[in-house]
């Protein structure tokens, strides 16, 4: 037996012992988490800046607050979320009482990812916890670093029984996915995640799958063309790119593409000064594989601005393609980089065509102020959330699940969402013996059935 199996064992043990089930538990794992990552941020900030040089400005921004966020909520609000509650029976079966009873699901697996590495590795671990269960979290191995010290911040101060970090690669991940857990949260590329699927598919274990997409953004005549650049420049080059829910392409009104083109050029202008250093604002590449892959897809001819291309650095100056259409090798899989395609139409229509005939994306954004306009692309286009005259910032609202459909996912997450895809719902119906009415038992009537219908609203 391997250690992997070994620690699979111990965890499904110890959830059968429920030591995990009491709230008070829950609450304390979660409080002592936050005082962990409190303590030790300067070890934080230090090991994903090796990896891609990720300030600690954007470390916190996009990572440590959105965590401490989530852990605030899940410590205020997990004992609500936990009560049994009441629901109405109906006449059919006077005298009972119904309620729902919120169970953890046993034994769960995060794969995290390694754009965000902290934030997609933890947060659906917390959520997890606060539900109830045990997790093995398996971060990515590609920004070793972090993988690192998540995994020390973890394993030093928690029992394994109930959350243990497993460092490694393909091997580690292909063994995890061979046993039965309770729950798989995985967080990655479409490609991977038919992988993950499939082998959960074998044991039967529910999955929520984070996947990806080519999200459009449509910038329509009427916006506001400098708040509309300066939100688009942000999002899209916010991580370098590395975003799974950045813009991914532009579709612009033709009679205003110049217009936004040159409000994206100022834009990038004067917030990214590359030439002396990385500045704060900016990262780097995560590995010479992605800046290859993303060097193929660059096609400079069409660089309306940037383009420019560091491979010691590690870097990729932000740009943005013009005279593009959906034939060309930038519009075939989601960028994931620092380049932002800009595809003008005549007709929305047309527009909307060419979204729908592709993949349902993760993301969608809309720029206008016609409202029918914005309520027509809102309800005729599928997508897993988005905003209306922002970009990404639908993330910041713990209120809104966030999850993919089709393609770019399965499930949701965040706040009460998150505890809810670690969480199976049991329905109880609760009766009494001092009363049993005769009508569902034989001999039938006529007279039985008409109360029958009256009883289920149906006379």
């Amino acid at each position: 037996m391997n250690t992997i199996e070994q620690l699979y064992l111990s965890q499904k043990s110890y959830f059968g012992e429920n030591k995990t089930k009491p709230v008070v538990t829950r609450i304390q794992i979660l409080r002592k988490l936050k005082e962990i990552l409190r303590k030790n941020e300067q070890q934080l900030h230090d090991a994903i800046y090796a990896d891609f040089g990720k300030s600690e400005f954007e470390t916190y921004l996009t990572e440590l607050g959105i965590l401490y966020h989530e852990l605030d909520n899940l410590i205020k609000k997990t004992q609500r979320w936990s009560k049994r509650k009441r629901v109405w029976t109906g006449l059919a079966n006077f005298p009972a009482k119904s309620y729902i009873i919120p169970e953890p699901l046993g034994v769960s697996l995060v794969i995290g990812a390694w754009n965000y590495p902290y934030l997609l590795s933890l947060q659906p671990a917390i959520n997890a916890i606060a539900a109830g269960n045990t997790v093995i979290v398996k971060p990515s191995e590609i920004p070793a670093n972090t993988s690192r010290v998540i995994a020390e911040l973890i394993n030093n101060n928690f029992s394994k029984e109930h959350i243990h970090v497993i460092e490694g690669g393909v091997q580690e991940t292909t063994e995890l996915l061979k046993l039965k857990f309770d729950k798989i949260f995985f967080t990655g590329s479409t490609a991977v995640g038919k992988i993950v699927y499939e082998a959960a598919a074998k044991n039967l274990t529910p999955v929520t799958l984070e996947l990806g997409g080519k999200s459009p953004t449509f910038v329509l005549s009427d916006t506001n063309i400098v708040v509309t650049a300066k939100r688009i420049v942000w999002a899209k080059f916010l991580n370098a790119g590395q975003t799974c829910v950045a813009p991914d392409y532009i579709l612009v009104d033709k009679k205003i593409e110049q217009k936004l083109l040159e409000a994206l050029k100022r834009e990038i202008e004067s917030n990214y000064m590359l030439e002396t250093g990385l500045p704060a604002n900016y990262l780097q590449i995560i590995n010479e594989r992605n800046i290859d892959r993303l060097e193929k897809i660059l096609d400079v001819d069409k660089c309306y601005h940037g383009g420019q291309i560091d491979k010691d650095r590690r870097l990729i100056t932000p740009t943005i393609l013009s005279d593009i259409d959906f034939s060309h090798k930038v519009m075939q899989d989601e960028i994931f980089g620092p380049i932002l395609p800009v595809i003008p139409f005549d007709s929305l229509e047309e527009a909307i065509k060419q979204v729908k005939e592709r993949s349902k994306p993760l993301s969608c954004y809309i720029y206008g102020k016609h409202r029918s306009v914005i309520n027509k692309l809102l309800s005729e286009l599928s997508f897993g959330g988005g905003c209306v005259n922002d970009s990404i910032m639908h993330l910041a609202n713990d209120n809104l699940p966030f999850g993919g459909v089709g393609n770019s996912g399965m499930g949701s997450y965040h706040g009460k969402a998150g505890f809810d895809t670690f969480t199976h719902y049991k329905s109880i119906l609760d009766k009494p013996f001092w009363l049993e009415p005769k009508i569902k038992y034989a001999p039938y009537s006529e007279r039985k059935m008409k109360l029958i219908k009256w009883l289920m609203g149906q006379s």
